[in-house]
């Protein structure tokens, strides 16, 4: 199990990849993005394009963590990253998030991503746990992550300050023996037939 591995995972409609010093400008224009900053719960400050060329320059380096640019196959741009990250080595689990930006929004592409990263942490780094945290008023994310297999745990109470309101976020997580049993896919009720 190595986080120092940076692959490439190739979906029907996305390619995750690891990140190049060209995808600055457009890191910077998808974290200006007043819904990537909402639906994240990021501050509301410049990031600005040194700031982020430091920060995407050294992703491939980390060792305990994967930092992915998400591609849109159809067009072969850059529209978002997805992140397993606080890896906890002892007990085989890791946080998980992923942002999308305009241009990739409504099409699936957010889906796939997550079912090809969270396929790769149970596949091939053998993790047992992998969660996320998703706010209340984003209910789009929270459906998206249920149609790969996650499974509300719980709520964080007004755990975020936004526009002067708190807002909850809800616990989520899959674990490895239901990725096998399931491969991403929500489990199908009796009912539902």
């Amino acid at each position: 199990m190595s986080f120092s591995v940076k692959p490439v995972l190739t979906g029907e409609k996305t390619l995750l990849r690891p990140f190049t010093e060209d995808d600055v400008p457009v890191m910077t224009e998808i974290l200006g993005d007043p819904e990537v900053l909402r639906l994240t719960g990021s501050p509301d400050e410049e990031f600005g394009p040194e700031r982020l060329r430091s920060w995407y320059g050294t992703r491939n380096e980390q060792p305990d963590r994967l930092d992915l640019g998400v591609v849109d196959r159809a067009t072969g741009e850059l529209v978002g990253e997805v992140v397993l990250f606080e890896w906890d080595r002892h007990n085989r689990n890791c946080v998980f998030r992923i942002l999308i930006g305009p241009r990739g929004r409504n099409r699936g592409l957010g889906t796939e991503a997550t079912r090809l990263i969270v396929g790769h942490a149970f596949g091939q780094l053998a993790l047992h746990r992998v969660s996320l945290l998703v706010f209340a008023f984003n209910p789009r994310a929270r459906r998206a992550y249920e149609k790969a297999g996650f499974v509300a745990e719980g709520v964080e109470r007004q755990t975020l300050l936004h526009d002067g309101e708190w807002i909850d976020a809800v616990r989520m997580s899959v674990l490895a023996h239901e990725w096998t049993a399931r491969r991403g896919h929500p489990a199908v009720s009796s009912t539902a037939r």
